[in-house]
């Protein structure tokens, strides 16, 4: 039986969305583009990618990582930061760079993740990916 529909994208709610698309193309790549009349909503086409797009909300309020009982976390972003923790540690520094908190980066040898939040708050993870054999 064929899919009933194909991804089309992840939409982020946020204060600014030109600006937290500019901080996701800084680290994935691509260029944000703004819907055609608009300025509260922004589309970027990520390489070999999905779709990411921001949309502004009027109040927003960002999730508290890693509390549920508010504003729960109803997804986060995992990214490839590396293979080596060479990788992971420029990755770390980069994303600093750019904006991003530190949420956990605690046992990273042990869980081989680390967890940020962007710069509107949403948590996403940079992991440390083997790279399969050549």
């Amino acid at each position: 039986m064929p899919p009933v529909a194909r991804f089309r994208s992840v939409v982020l709610d946020c204060p600014d969305p030109r600006a937290l698309a500019a901080f996701y193309a800084a680290v994935l790549g691509g260029t944000p583009e703004a819907e055609e009349g608009s300025d509260d909503w922004y589309v970027l086409h990520v390489p070999g990618g999905p779709r990411i797009a921001f949309q502004q909300v009027e109040g927003y309020t960002p999730p508290e990582w890693p509390r549920a009982d508010r504003n729960p976390q109803q997804f986060h972003l995992d990214l490839d930061g590396g293979a080596t923790w060479a990788e992971m540690d420029e990755a770390h520094e980069r994303v600093l760079k750019l904006g991003a908190r530190p949420l956990d980066v605690e046992d990273r040898e042990e869980k081989d993740f680390q967890v940020y939040a962007d710069p509107a708050g949403h948590p996403f993870c940079l992991c440390r990916i083997e790279q399969p054999p050549a």
